[in-house]
C-alpha cells in the first residue's frame, strides 16, 4: 500500500463555491501559473503518484458556503484517480484544510479525534519560563484518522500542518528576530502537544503514521540552538522513548558534514533572485510499521531520477505546488 503526503499550494483557489474546478486561463494563486496549468500539472502528479491514500495539506477550503470534501472528490473523479474518497476533520479559518484522499476499495477512513485536549481546543504550556502558562492553538488542527484496510488491518493516521516559523510582516531586524523566536516557540509547543498524542497511541501499541508539513527540521534556522532541538526531533521522540521513523529526518539529524541533504519544498526568494530548497514534509511510522515499510521517496523533479527523466512529470511537479509529494510503501 502506497501512502503519501502532499502540500498543494492554494488548492482551494482552483474551485468555485460549488466545488467545481475552475478550468480556465485565469491566474492561480501560484506565482506565474494559470489555473488550467496548475490543474493539468496536479492531474499528472496525482496520476503518477497513484497512491492508495494521500494526506493533502492546504486542501480546498471548507465552511458554510464551501465543501472541501466535495471539491476533492470532484477533482479525483475528473482526473480518474483510484483515491477518490475524501475525509476531513476540524475545519479552520485559513482556507488551508487538512484532508485525506483515499481508495475506498483498499480502506475506510474516518475522522476520530481522541485524547485531551482535543486539537481544535487550546494547550497550556510555559513557553518562556516565566511560570505563567501560555495558551497555544493550532490554526490548522491535525487530522486524526482511524483507518481499516480491506483485509481488516487497523492503524491510526495523523495529518499535520505545523505553524510556520517565517517572520511574516516583520520590517526591521529586531522585529524579524522577535517574531521568528515567538513563532518557533509556538511551533515547538504544537510539536510537544502532538508528541503527547503520539505517545498515547504508541503506549497502546497502535500502528501509527504521522505525516504532513511540519515547517521545521534539524538545523533549518539559527534560533534552534536557543531551544535545544527541532520540532521534528520532538515529534520523533528521544532515544529513551519509543521513536517514530522517517529515513529523511534520520539522515538530517545524524548527517555527517557534507552528507546528503534531502529537500521537499522549493521557494522563490524575490530579494535574492534565487530558489531556496528545504526539507519540510515528513512521513513517519511507528516501530511495528517500520519493519513493513520500504521505498520512502521524495518526488523531487531534479533529485529523484525517475521524476527527472520524465520531462512531463518533472515540469508538472514544478507547476503544481511549491512542495513535492513524499511517499512510502507499507506491506500490510
Amino acid at each position: 500500500m502506497r501512502i503519501a503526503t502532499y502540500n498543494v499550494e492554494w488548492f482551494s483557489n482552483l474551485f468555485d463555491d460549488e466545488g467545481n474546478l475552475l478550468d480556465d486561463n485565469e491566474w492561480s494563486a501560484r506565482h506565474d501559473v494559470r489555473r488550467r496549468q496548475q490543474i493539468e500539472a496536479l492531474a499528472i502528479v496525482f496520476t503518477a503518484l497513484d497512491a492508495d491514500a494521500i494526506m493533502i495539506i492546504e486542501a480546498p477550503d471548507s465552511h458554510r458556503r464551501r465543501n472541501g470534501v466535495l471539491a476533492l472528490e470532484n477533482f479525483a473523479q475528473t482526473v480518474e484517480l483510484r483515491a477518490r474518497k475524501a475525509v476531513m476533520g476540524f475545519v479552520n479559518e485559513t482556507q488551508q484544510e487538512i484532508a485525506l484522499l483515499y481508495d475506498p476499495d483498499k480502506m475506510t477512513a474516518r475522522h476520530d479525534p481522541v485524547g485531551t485536549p482535543a486539537f481544535d481546543s487550546e494547550y497550556r504550556i510555559d513557553l518562556d519560563i516565566d511560570a505563567e502558562p501560555d495558551r497555544v492553538r493550532w490554526s490548522k488542527p491535525p487530522l486524526e484518522l482511524a483507518i481499516e484496510t480491506s483485509s481488516g488491518i487497523r492503524f491510526r493516521m495523523i495529518g499535520v500542518h505545523a505553524k510556520s516559523k517565517a517572520p511574516y510582516g516583520a520590517r526591521s531586524p529586531d522585529q524579524i528576530m522577535r517574531i521568528a523566536i515567538e513563532n518557533r516557540r509556538k511551533q515547538l509547543a504544537q510539536c510537544i502537544w502532538l508528541r503527547e498524542r503520539i505517545e498515547d497511541h504508541l503506549d497502546a501499541e497502535e500502528s501509527l503514521v504521522v505525516l504532513g508539513d511540519f515547517n521545521d527540521g534539524p538545523g533549518l534556522d539559527e534560533y534552534e540552538k536557543l531551544f535545544g532541538r527541532s520540532g521534528i526531533e520532538i515529534v520523533i521522540g528521544d532515544e529513551d522513548e519509543i521513536q517514530l521513523y522517517d529515513p529523511h529526518a534520520e539522515e538530517m539529524i545524524r548527517r555527517p558534514l557534507g552528507g546528503i541533504v534531502h529537500t521537499s519544498a522549493r521557494f522563490w526568494l524575490s530579494d535574492r533572485k534565487r530558489w531556496m530548497e528545504t526539507l519540510l514534509d515528513y512521513l513517519m511510522v511507528s516501530p511495528d510499521l517500520r519493519k513493513k515499510a520500504r521505498d520512502w521517496r521524495i518526488w523531487h523533479p531534479f533529485d529523484d531520477p525517475v521524476c527527472y527523466k520524465t520531462p512531463e512529470l518533472r515540469a508538472a511537479l514544478l507547476d503544481a505546488s511549491d512542495h513535492f509529494p513524499v511517499s512510502v510503501e507499507i506491506d500490510f
